[in-house]
This record gives C-alpha cells, sequence and structure tokens, in this order.
C-alpha cells in the first residue's frame, strides 16, 4: 500500500529538501492548522510584525539562501505583503508565498466569508497575484496537489522569481502519496544545444578579440543568475577594466587589480566617463538598468558596442539569442584565449575607491560625519564573510564607495526601492547566518546601513531580531528626515521631515533582555572621533547580539557628487510638471 502524508506535511518537507530553514509570516485563521505541520518537516517559524515585514525579510533571506517561504493568510494577509513580493518579483528574489485560503466550498458557492470583497468572487487575490509571481498553483485536487507544487517550486529556482500557492483550509490534512518526495526537484539550469552555444561562444570571443579598448559592467542579476564565481573569474582572466553598477556591487572581488568600483558617470565618487564614452566594447553582465540603477540612464553603454548577457539570453547589438548564461559563460571562459587579449594591461588613468581610501586625509577626531568619506572610511571595519545590507536612500549611494573584502557581499536595492524593504530583509539575512551558524559553519556578521526615515517605516523587525536572538549591527544615518528626497524637492518642506525618535531607546520598548542573556550595544555618535572608538572595539567588532550605532549627520548632507544628481532630478522634475 502506498505511503501516504497530509497535504500541508509534503509541501514543506519539499520546501526543506530545497534549503528553506525557516518560514516567515503572520498567523490566521485560514493558516492556523497547517502552521502545525511547519516543525514535523522540519521548518522553524518565524512570526513578524505584520505581513508586509514579513515579505520583507523573506526576500532577504531569499537573496542569501537561494529560497525562502512566505506564509500569510487570506485576502489581508496576502495583501499587506503584495508589495514585498512585487519586489522580489522586479528584482528576482525566489519567495515561495503560500496563502492559507478559505475551504474550496466557499469558492463554489462564492460565500461572503471573512477577509474578501463580499462580491462572492474569491478569486481576485490570486487574480492580482498572477501578474507578480513566476507561477500560481491551487491546491484543489488530492490527486494532482503533489505534482502541482513540484512543478511550481521548479519554477521558483529555475527562473529566481516569487511563486503563489493557495493552500485551502480543507486541504491541510488531505492525504496524498508520499513516494514523489524521494524524487529530487529538478532545479538544474536548462541545457543549450551544443551548436547554437558554440556558435554564440564563437561570435562573442571575435568581439573580444577584435576589440582595443573593451570594459566590463556588472550588476546584480549576476547572482540570481548563478554566475558570480562566473563572471569573477571572466574578469580576472581578460584584466580588462571592470565596473559595477549599483545594484551590482559586491559582486566583483575588490582586491583584482582591474576592477574600479561602482560606474556612477559624472555624479559618481570616481568618474569614469572619459574610459567609458570611448570604448569600442561592453560586455554587460546581469543588467536591470533601472533609472535609479544606471542615474538616469547615463551609464548604459552604447547599444551598438554592447554584449548584453542575462539568464536566457545573449544580445550582440541587434541579435538576440536564447541561450541558458550558466553553461555558457563555463564554455566561454574554457575557450577564451588570453593570448589574443589586445587590452590585457592595467589602465593607469583609472582609479578606484581603493586609492581614495589611500589618500584620505586623516580623521580630525573633533570633526563632524560627513557622506563624503563616511563610507568609504566604515570600509576598513569589514571583513570576510561579512553581508553588508544598504537601505534605500542615501546608504544605497554612498554603499558605492564601499571597498568589501574577499569573501564579503553587499545587499541592495535596484528598482522598486521600497522605503523600510531592508530593515526586516536584514532580520531575514541574520537569519541564515543563525542558520549556517546552526549547521558548524562559520558565518560573517550581518551589517546593515539605514537612514532615519526608512528605520521608522519598519522598524517593528527590531523586536522580531530581538525576540529571535539574531546578530545585527545597525548604522542608522540620522539626518533628521528624507535627505533624499530633500535635494530632488522640497528641502524645507514638513513632508520630508520625520518625527525625532529617540532610536537607541528602541531595543528597550522592543523587549530587549536587561540579564545579559543577548548582547545589546548602543552608541551615539556625532564625530569622526567618536565614531572611530565604537568601530575599533574588538567587543563591538566579534558583531554578537545587537549593536546599534546612531550616526548623527547633517540635515541636508549627502556627498558631493550625487547632490548634482539629485539637484538635476530635482529640475527634471519641475519641467514634467510645466
Amino acid at each position: 500500500m502506498t505511503r501516504k502524508v497530509p497535504l500541508a506535511n509534503y509541501l514543506f518537507t519539499r520546501l526543506r529538501q530545497l534549503g528553506v530553514g525557516a518560514v516567515h509570516g503572520v498567523p490566521g485563521d485560514y493558516t492556523l492548522r497547517a502552521l502545525d505541520y511547519l516543525q514535523p518537516a522540519g521548518l522553524r517559524w518565524i512570526g513578524s510584525c505584520n505581513e508586509l515585514n514579513a515579505g520583507y525579510a523573506a526576500d532577504g533571506y531569499a537573496r542569501v539562501k537561494g529560497i525562502s517561504a512566505l506564509f500569510t493568510t487570506y485576502g489581508v494577509g496576502e495583501l499587506s505583503a503584495i508589495n514585498a513580493v512585487m519586489g522580489s518579483y522586479a528584482e528576482f528574489s525566489p519567495v515561495v508565498h503560500i496563502v492559507g485560503t478559505a475551504p474550496r466550498n466557499a469558492y463554489t458557492s462564492r460565500a461572503m466569508v471573512h477577509h474578501s470583497l463580499g462580491d462572492g468572487n474569491l478569486r481576485i487575490f490570486a487574480d492580482m497575484y498572477a501578474k507578480v509571481t513566476a507561477a500560481q498553483a491551487n491546491l484543489i485536487d488530492v490527486k494532482t496537489a503533489p505534482e502541482t507544487i513540484d512543478q511550481t517550486l521548479e519554477q521558483c529556482m529555475v527562473q529566481s522569481r516569487p511563486v503563489y500557492i493557495e493552500l485551502p483550509s480543507d486541504m491541510v490534512a488531505a492525504q496524498v502519496p508520499e513516494v514523489r518526495l524521494s524524487v529530487p526537484l529538478n532545479v538544474s539550469p536548462p541545457k543549450n544545444t551544443d551548436e547554437a552555444e558554440d556558435h554564440v561562444v564563437s561570435a562573442v570571443l571575435s568581439r573580444i578579440y577584435a576589440s582595443k579598448k573593451p570594459y566590463i559592467l556588472v550588476d546584480g542579476l549576476v547572482a540570481p543568475d548563478g554566475i558570480v564565481d562566473e563572471v569573477s573569474e571572466f574578469a580576472r582572466i581578460t584584466g580588462f577594466p571592470t565596473f559595477a553598477l549599483t545594484f551590482g556591487g559586491g559582486i566583483i572581488r575588490g582586491d583584482l587589480e582591474n576592477f574600479h568600483g561602482v560606474h556612477a558617470g559624472k555624479f559618481g565618487t570616481l568618474d569614469f566617463t572619459s574610459y567609458t564614452d570611448t570604448a569600442d566594447l561592453a560586455l554587460l553582465f546581469g543588467p536591470l538598468l533601472s533609472d535609479t540603477n544606471t542615474l538616469g540612464w547615463s551609464t548604459v553603454p552604447k547599444k551598438e558596442i554592447t554584449i548584453s548577457l542575462r539568464r536566457t539570453a545573449i544580445e550582440l547589438g541587434p541579435s538576440s539569442h536564447n541561450l541558458h548564461i550558466k553553461s555558457f559563460m563555463q564554455k566561454l571562459i574554457t575557450r577564451l584565449d588570453s593570448s589574443r587579449l589586445s587590452a590585457r594591461k592595467p589602465t593607469p588613468s583609472l582609479s578606484s575607491p581603493r586609492d581614495l581610501i589611500k589618500n584620505l586625509p586623516e580623521i580630525d577626531p573633533s570633526a563632524a560625519i560627513d557622506q563624503d568619506t563616511f563610507y568609504l572610511r566604515i570600509s576598513s571595519f569589514f571583513r570576510a564573510g561579512d553581508i553588508v545590507i544598504c537601505a534605500n536612500g542615501t546608504p544605497l549611494v554612498g554603499g558605492r564607495d564601499f571597498v568589501l573584502p574577499v569573501g564579503a557581499r553587499l545587499i541592495n536595492s535596484s528598482i522598486f526601492l521600497s522605503v523600510g524593504h531592508m530593515l526586516p530583509a536584514a532580520q531575514g539575512i541574520a537569519l541564515v547566518q543563525c542558520e549556517l551558524a546552526e549547521s558548524g559553519h562559520t558565518p560573517g556578521r550581518t551589517i546593515f546601513f539605514e537612514g532615519d526615515g526608512s528605520f521608522q517605516a519598519s522598524a517593528q523587525e527590531l523586536s522580531t531580531i530581538i525576540r529571535y536572538r539574531l546578530d545585527v549591527t545597525i548604522f542608522i544615518i540620522n539626518n533628521e528626515g528624507y535627505a533624499y528626497e530633500r535635494h530632488i524637492h522640497g528641502m524645507d518642506e514638513e513632508y520630508n521631515d520625520v518625527a525625532p525618535w529617540r532610536y537607541l531607546e528602541a531595543p528597550s520598548f522592543f523587549g530587549a533582555p536587561t540579564n545579559g542573556s543577548y548582547k545589546i550595544e548602543l552608541h551615539d555618535v556625532k564625530t569622526w572621533g567618536e565614531l572611530d572608538k565604537v568601530i575599533k572595539n574588538a567587543g563591538f567588532q566579534d558583531g554578537k547580539g545587537l549593536k546599534m550605532v546612531n550616526v548623527r549627520m547633517g540635515r541636508d548632507d549627502v556627498s558631493t557628487n550625487f547632490k548634482a544628481a539629485l539637484q538635476l532630478a530635482g529640475r527634471q522634475l519641475m519641467a514634467d510638471a510645466k
């Protein structure tokens, strides 16, 4: 006789097999029975303060672990989370969103159940999610449910995008065959045909060998495309001048001599346009070319010189080839003959943030901290294994100047840019670090840079960090409001102000223990000397427990070069209004 298991157990076991260790969410009456099956499947429940934050946390978890799970209730819960799921969809973060729904007969009878709109259309929320997820499943049929789950989870992994699974409350304990659980899911990248792959590899190599002035431009989708190692190796072998876009920061090894940092055009700390504007070849990896990521598209290379390489497409000028990038890159590297490269030597005219750090003047301990050099100077605090997270706003911009050690990683946003996203995401990332420690690995630290306005959008998740005793170091960039927006429009307007919170009292309010069982360290700094003393302290450097630094900066302080970009955006805003 075929052994059977409850459907919820089947779903959660599949998640565990894919590497998920915890499920984020908020309980609801349509989810409660299913939650009982989490622990038996080896999963941990992480209760967030609201569904939106749970979605943000699942997003952060997925960006590091490669997959995550979010569990909300029908209607009110799933709609609270949809903003986060949309961001995951836009930026290719593989989140499995499970929704506990009303029993099946409520749909057939068009019942006026709670959390609905009261019009009998109980499919409306699923219809919304179909627009922002890569695959959808409604587990209404016992016979097909296991196969449907498997196919949906495979799409989550293969496309690296969110998927949506409806689990009706009367299907939670439905008995399904266990046999499929013994067969691993097929999440391998699709294979290219040798003939098609060889043809395009040869075409790309011909362009590379003919180039006299090439460069490499790395964007953030290199990570979900699964080619971080390949792109780094390609940059190392060719020696071509290599830059990142903002979303691609931290992907290329910072110690490579030919890596020159983030390309932000004339609005960056370093301006590389004299080289990039006269180049004859741009190799663009993992592009997500939003206006913010490319400074109003000013750093997008000319199409006629660009070879764009994405997950399922290689574009050479006007022609596009449907090839999967992983095996393509491996073959490209294998067949690359470095002796035929005409541009192998370093380019002396190109500087890097490493050079800027070497030439920084000695700090005046009594001087106020400013955005122009804060992100360069704080780079000395980072070490291998760290995951450094930049919230949207001035930290996103400032993080372009980070110099990360080998083995450190940067997490930021590119296009969706939801304020409040990154504090819950930091919680999800810290949870992955905790899981690594529990499995015998040596994790790095979770280090988070957050503006005061962004912190106020999702501050409740500080309590989740404390509740689960996670290790997170937080630098709050406190400039009394939305400095990023001030420079676009409304420098002195009230709508760019935020309430003057006492940030360092938040851990106490959110239940931080006072008996020493969980380390809490709090610092308020406004001068370089005060900051230097904090980051050089061995106890602070260990990254254990919750550490918060309230970094006070000028109300309108942003980096000098980027100020011009914001002012240009402001002028464009006014011009568009006319």
